[in-house]
């Protein structure tokens, strides 16, 4: 019980970090310091805040999703990178054909119960694969990142419910994770 406590503290705490210091970084490189804009972001992370500790957005029991469905996060994430860097389509054009085409998966065996559950890992993956070249430099920073993903995919499964934009937020923070990593590394 301790063990599933400390995962879940550990996700969310993540998922709080990577929207602050998304919003610091927007605030640093877009806007000049002014009291609105300090405000702005004080009441966006109270709002946040308040929405973790008041607002049933997680189940009370624990639960992982399994190691066979998260794996296809990165498979996702390959795939949209091939169509976007090596195709040239673009990140949004490549995503969309990606989760479309995932959302179709399901109709292969339509009493198949695993073939349901591919859609939202493959695109949380096109997430991570829509990067820019700048961002993933290469096939092996994207198998990476996908990774960093699906382990998020896979310990969040409770968690966030019914908080639209979940799938976007554990790609995120697998690219960035990435990212931190091969700063670090270099």
């Amino acid at each position: 019980m301790r063990k599933h406590k400390v995962i879940r503290t550990l996700m969310v705490t993540t998922v709080l970090f990577m929207q602050l210091t998304f919003l610091t970084m927007i605030v640093k490189e877009h806007y000049a310091t002014n009291f609105s804009i300090i405000v702005g972001v004080i009441f966006i992370l109270l709002t946040i805040l308040y929405g973790h500790r008041y607002l049933n957005l997680h189940h009370e029991e624990y639960g992982y999703e399994k190691i066979t469905i998260a794996i296809w996060v990165p498979i996702g994430a390959v795939l949209c990178y091939l169509i976007n860097i090596q195709g040239g389509l673009g990140g949004i054009l490549s995503m969309g054909i990606v989760g479309t085409s995932a959302s179709f998966v399901p109709y292969i065996n339509k009493k198949s119960n695993y073939l349901k559950q591919l859609p939202a890992s493959i695109y949380c993956g096109a997430f991570v694969g829509m990067s820019s070249v700048e961002t993933t430099p290469s096939i092996d920073f994207v198998i990476a990142a996908g990774l960093l993903a699906g382990l998020f995919f896979m310990t969040s499964k409770n968690l966030f419910l019914g908080i639209g934009g979940k799938l976007g937020t554990m790609a995120f923070a697998g690219v960035t994770i990435a990212t931190f990593i091969y700063w670090l590394s270099a």
